[in-house]
């Protein structure tokens, strides 16, 4: 998978686009975090798509491509919960202070979605990331490697619940990037699934143990709404809100890849796109390809390093 920017620099995952900057907040102790995406200054057209029936998240209805805004300026993935959601706050802060947001008649407001898991059975159920924490991530960006493991975000995931919260095994965050032509598509991706993780090539278990449906038949031992998985996708092919609102499902597709089951009722997946333009028009087909490639890698990326540390 070549990750090379146009002039032989390197990056790694998500920052192989250019113009974005990855920062992680963790607490080791509580085992959670908060991961945030900050994208150009400008902003860039942002949509996203979620599957299951209890997504947690934070100005998902403005990313629709009939809403008026026309760029996020950040992205938030978050554990916590719910509670998590809070950390874009404190990037909306950070963003305010350096004059970054959308123009309105009395000041600028910048656009910060945000998504969040449930990890508050893996450390500490009353310490989630908070405004400082997402402060803290915003701080932290940089456009260098994506660190990944059980880090940011992925602090506290975990996957393989389908046989309940004791058969958990950690994930992670994790982050790649593949070249379409001229443009680069990448993803950054953590899995908190109810199924396990595996090897899309030969089946073979990664993180978890995964189920048949026969098997499913007499499992499912954990809540619904205690499952999600993440996923933000970035290139720098030229799309409006419509263009990434269509490269979405292509999205689930590489979650689906790599999870047995994926998207059941007990999960609630969201994947969010966002595209800088600065490489110009690519063939919406090649995109959609490229983008089931790296979120498929980018969530075995991060299952494999929480599984070595």
């Amino acid at each position: 998978m070549d990750t090379s920017r146009p002039g032989g620099s390197r990056a790694d995952g998500l920052t192989a686009v250019a113009g974005l900057r990855v920062g992680h907040w963790t607490d080791v102790g509580a085992r959670t975090g908060c991961t945030v995406v900050r994208l150009p200054p400008a902003g860039a057209p942002t949509s996203a798509l979620a599957f299951g029936p209890a997504p947690a998240s934070r100005e998902y209805a403005l990313l629709d491509p009939d809403k008026s805004v026309p760029v996020a300026h950040a992205i938030v993935l978050s554990g916590g919960s719910a509670y998590g959601l809070d950390a874009a706050s404190g990037v909306m802060r950070v963003l305010e202070r350096e004059g970054i947001g959308l123009e309105t008649p009395f000041a600028r407001v910048p656009i910060v979605p945000a998504a969040a898991l449930y990890d508050l059975g893996v450390g500490r159920s009353d310490v989630r990331p908070g405004a400082a924490a997402g402060e803290a991530a915003a701080k932290d960006a940089h456009d260098g490697p994506v660190a990944s493991g059980r880090i940011g975000a992925g602090s506290g995931a975990s996957v393989g619940k389908i046989r309940g919260f004791d058969a958990a095994v950690p994930s992670g965050i994790g982050s790649a990037a593949v070249r379409v032509g001229n443009a680069t598509v990448a993803a950054l991706a953590v899995s908190n699934a109810v199924g396990a993780l595996v090897d899309p090539n030969d089946g073979r278990p990664i993180a978890g143990r995964p189920a048949s449906a026969e098997e499913a038949v007499n499992l499912f031992q954990t809540p619904p709404g205690t499952n999600t998985t993440l996923v933000v996708v970035a290139t720098d092919a030229a799309l409006d809100k419509t263009g990434c609102r269509a490269l979405a499902p292509a999205g689930h597709v590489g979650i689906a890849h790599v999870t047995r089951p994926s998207h059941t009722p007990h999960d609630g997946d969201t994947v969010f796109v966002t595209a800088t333009g600065r490489a110009g028009t690519v063939a919406r087909s090649p995109l959609s390809v490229a983008v089931q490639q790296v979120v498929a890698e980018a969530i075995l990326r991060g299952a494999r390093k929480a599984v070595a540390s």
